[in-house]
This record gives structure tokens, sequence and C-alpha cells, in this order.
């Protein structure tokens, strides 16, 4: 139940708060003044998308908070449970809308997703207005009105979880026939790249080595001539670097026998003219090392080219080459097992398939059985709405298969969908002689919010939603009508809590609490204000809704007859 609900800065609202209770709550005040603005913030806070334009101009935020009273065994706390919330502290929802389109949610003090607020408010509230009037036009709607009506969406539940489960196997299936169709074509494919790669007996680095190789290769004249002429004027040639450091070292030693400072720097020399002797053997062997061979350097080029080859067809690297190789190996090992894989899919697609079928066929008979309560129940309830004699059916046909419906979702010549065989359709004649026609070809707006009235008298019931908003229930109706649609507002009250903007005063004097809306400027700024009426602000409210801007003692008296007898307060 709705018990508290709080604007700031939306749309000409700045600040605003209201208390609501059980039983019937209505809301009014003139065109204009910013009952609808009441109806977008509640959706909002139910989950609807939100936008900066709906911010008060002048402002760079808008808050909306609204306060609801959980019951302990609803889906609602379910849900709450499930996302970590408890639903003793009732649910607190609350959203910050910014120009800079940085919108937040806080559930309970936390902040939330869009999801997660959406998934927890799906049963919470139900807003019937302009939308829900377009709804109940969807065929696919019927279809919902009725499996909710004759307590079917368990089954119906389990029929679509099973519909979801055979979807996929369905689709794994027809890729493994399509795979085995070309398997032939498929598998020469994979074994003659399988070939290709195994037969280079490539390894990870080698294209890296090889290039190296090359470029000694191309370059081994220069490097052997550098080397070599390195090595006569280190050591071989007449006064080499070696000969010239063995005069120095002789002189150095000479000349520590006479000062000692010198021992270790001649020792130093020594040590240098061993490392010379081994970089000259480096150098030497760096030369047998060399080869001037044309032939090598065209094997080496051919590997080169070959590997760069293979490189650009399996994905630019030696080693997405080489795990290539590996999949293909793999995919070859499956495609060997695609005979039992196909066997094995087919025998589960055939269960679940065979498991469909039976729960559509059950959930196809009760909804038989069940559209005509219904239609009896609507007929029954127009009538107390004041649409004596008029005819209302609930039309059930199968969806017929055609060439593109799967086997394993079509029985009997009919396709199977997520909801089972059906499909339903409302059917009414509001007046005596006419043909049944679907509903969505009335055009009396009076007509379709009786209907709209009707079926939510009569899901009441079962409809686990605790809060129902009407707007626009008055459309299109007026006088004697009006006040039956306000005593039929007042017995779904004693189900759910009810909250009904409406402009006539035979539905407003039916509620247990009214609220009156009003606009007025101030500081050159357009505000709405909303008051909690006490008895004498009521009649005057019902007066002003009977007679217009000017209040005579006339509409005055009528109001005081029309409040004399007040309903009771709902007990639940």
């Amino acid at each position: 139940m709705l018990q508290e609900l709080s604007i700031r800065n939306f749309a000409i609202i700045d600040d605003l708060n209201i208390r609501f209770s059980e039983g019937l709550t209505i809301l009014s005040g003139e065109t204009g003044a910013g009952k609808s603005i009441l109806i977008n913030a509640v959706n909002l806070l139910l989950g609807s998308r939100a936008s900066a334009s709906l911010i008060r101009s002048g402002c760079k935020t808008a808050e909306l908070e609204a306060l609801f009273q959980i019951s302990a065994q609803s889906d609602v706390a379910r849900m709450m449970t499930e996302h970590g919330y408890d639903a003793a502290e009732g649910l607190l929802v609350r959203r910050i809308i910014s120009l800079t389109d940085s919108n937040r949610i806080y559930i309970n003090g936390r902040l939330a997703t869009i999801q997660v607020l959406n998934s927890i408010t799906e049963s919470l509230a139900s807003i019937s207005g302009q939308r829900a009037h377009q709804g109940l036009l969807k065929e696919e709607q019927h279809l919902f009105v009725l499996d909710q009506f004759g307590g079917l969406l368990p089954l119906r539940t389990e029929v679509s979880d099973c519909y979801h489960e055979l979807l996929p196997l369905i689709e794994r299936l027809n890729e493994l026939k399509a795979v085995k169709e070309k398997q032939a074509e498929h598998i020469e494919l994979l074994n003659f790249q399988k070939r290709e790669i195994s037969d280079a007996a490539m390894v990870p680095g080698e294209d890296s080595d090889l290039v190296q190789e090359q470029t000694r290769l191309k370059n081994s004249e220069l490097l052997f001539q550098t080397v070599y002429g390195s090595i006569e004027e280190l050591y071989t040639s007449q006064g080499s670097i070696a000969e010239r450091l063995v005069e120095v070292k002789k002189g150095l030693e000479k000349a520590d026998r006479i000062d000692e400072t010198l021992v270790s720097k001649s020792g130093s020399l020594a040590e240098i003219t061993f490392q010379l002797d081994d970089l000259i053997d480096e150098l030497r062997a760096y030369l047998k090392t060399l080869q001037m061979d044309e032939n090598r350097l065209e094997a080496v080029e051919e590997r080169i080219d070959h590997l760069n080859r293979l490189k650009r067809k399996y994905g630019g690297s030696l080693e997405a080459v080489l795990s290539h190789l590996d999949a293909v190996s793999r995919e070859l090992s499956a495609v060997e097992n695609i005979d039992a894989e196909i066997e094995a899919t087919k025998e589960r697609v055939d269960e679940k398939s065979a498991k469909l079928t039976s729960l559509a066929a059950r959930l196809s008979l009760k909804r038989k059985a069940t559209a005509e309560g219904l239609s009896a129940r609507v007929v029954g309830e127009l009538e107390s709405l004041n649409m004596p004699q008029t005819e209302f059916q609930v039309s059930l046909s199968a969806i017929p298969a055609d060439e593109k419906t799967s086997p394993y979702l079509a029985a009997n010549g009919h396709h199977l969908h997520e909801s089972g065989f059906d499909r339903a359709l409302f059917l009414i004649a509001p007046n005596i002689g006419e043909v049944l026609k679907p509903l969505a070809t009335i055009a009396s707006g009076g007509e379709l919010s009786r209907v709209v009235l009707a079926i939510k008298a009569i899901l009441a019931e079962t409809d686990s939603v605790e809060t129902v908003i009407f707007d626009e229930v008055d459309a299109g109706i007026g006088g004697g009508v009006a006040e039956v649609v306000g005593q039929k507002l007042s017995e779904l009250a004693r189900h759910h809590q009810i909250i009904c903007i409406t402009h006539l005063p035979q539905i407003a004097k039916f509620g247990h609490h009214h609220f009156s809306i009003s606009k007025n400027v101030s500081g050159g700024r357009t505000r709405t204000r909303i008051k909690r009426l006490d008895e004498t602000n009521r009649v005057e409210e019902i007066a002003r809704m009977l007679g217009g801007v000017e209040i005579t003692p006339a509409t005055l008296a009528h109001a005081r007859e029309m409040l004399k007898h007040l309903p009771d307060s709902p007990s639940k």
C-alpha cells in the first residue's frame, strides 16, 4: 500500500507531500492543476524511464520519493528478500533526476539499478489510465486477463519456461544438422588446413631467428672483412696492438721493480692482454660460423616467405597459426562425433517438445472452461455499470502453424509459442441487435472505461497488486453512469487501496479520503498545492465540481445532500 508520496522540483510542483490511507482516495481539482503530474511521478517511482525535461524550470535536479507498506506474504516481499532488502521495514523508493542525466535510484537507502527497481515494483501497483485502456485493446493482454482470472498464471509460467528451454535445443539441433550437411566439404577444408600447418613443422620464434639469419647471410662478406681486419689489427699484423701491449707490459714490469706502486698497474695490463687473447679467439670462432652460401640464403628466404603466407592466412603470428591448428584438431574431433551428438540432442528436443505440447494442451482446455466464466462475469459487471443487455464473449482460437514453424513447435496443425496454443479476443456488442465485434472497434470512451473497470473489479479477488490508481476512469461518462462507477470503485476499495483522479462529483462523493489539487502563481512562478479536505472543505469542493467557478447556496446544498450518506471506510 502506498503510504506517502513526496515530490520536489518536478514539472510545476516545487515541494509536495501526500500521506495516503486504505480505501478509496479521491484526487480532484481544476484541469492543469497537476493531477496528471502525480501519475507521472508514481510511474517513475515504479520504474519508468526518466527525462531531464521533467525537472522544474530553473532547478538542477528533481527528487521523488514514495513509501510503501509491504505485505509479508506478497510477491514484492519475496523480490525484496531476493535482492537483500528487509520487507518488514517497508519499501522506500527515491529517484533523483538530474539535468546531466546522472540519475540515481535508491531503495531503502541503498543505491540501486532500474532493473532491480522494476523487478521489485512489478506487482506493487497498477496505474489504470489512458495506457491501460489502450493496453486492453491489444489481443495479447486479453489472453493474460483470461489466465489471471482463471488462476492459470502458474501453468502459463510452466509453459513459458518449457518453451524457452526448448528454443536453444532446437537451435543447437539445427546447427548440428547444418554442420553435418556440409560435413564432407568442411572436413576436407579442416584436413587441408591441418596438413598445411603440420607439414610446415614450425616452432615458436622461428620466424625471428630466420630473419636474423637472413640478415647475416646477406651481409656475410662485409662481416667477414670487418672481423678478419679486426683480428689483423689486434694480433697478426706487424706492430699489432697485441705486440705493442707486450712491449708496454715489459716496460711496466721493469718499472714496478723500482716503484712498487706500479705493480698493480702492470698486473691490470697483463689482465687486459689475456682478455685480448680471448677476444681474438672468439672472433676467429665467429669467422668459422659465417656462411657465404647463396643456396642457404635462398632456402632461408623461401622459408620466411612460406611462414609469412601461413601467418597472413591464419592470424598474423606463428603463435596464432599454431593456435588455429589446435582449434582445427579439436573441431575435427568434434565432427567425428557429430552423429552421436545429433542423436542425443534430438532425444532431448523430442522429450521437451512432448512436454511443452502436453502443458499447452492442459492450459488450452482450462482456458476454454475459464472463457465462459469470464464472459458471464463481465456481462454481470457491465450490467451493474449501467450497460444492461451488453453481450461480451472471450473468443479463443489456436494459432495455425505454417511452413516456417518448426516441427517441434507444432501440434495438430497449431503453432506453439511461449503462452501456449491459444490467442484470445474480447468481443462485445454494447447494444441489442448488434453483432459481436472486437473490443478495439468500440468508439465510445465511456464504454471502454466501464469495460476496464469491470475487468479490474473481476480481477480484484485474484490480483496481487495492492494499490490501483485510476486516471481518466470518468472519460466519456456522466450522470447516473458516473454514480455506478463510483459505487464500483468503492467496492474495489475493499480489496485494494484505490486512488482515483476524477472531475465528477458523482464519483468523488464515494471517496473515503479526498484531496484537492490546485495551482497558484507566486513570485512569478506557478506552484501546485494539495490539501486534504475535511468535511466542510469537501462540501465546497463537491459544490465546485457541480457548479464550476461560482459556488452558490444551491450547489452547496446539493453537495451536502450528495455527501449525506458517506461510505464506510473499508475493513481489510
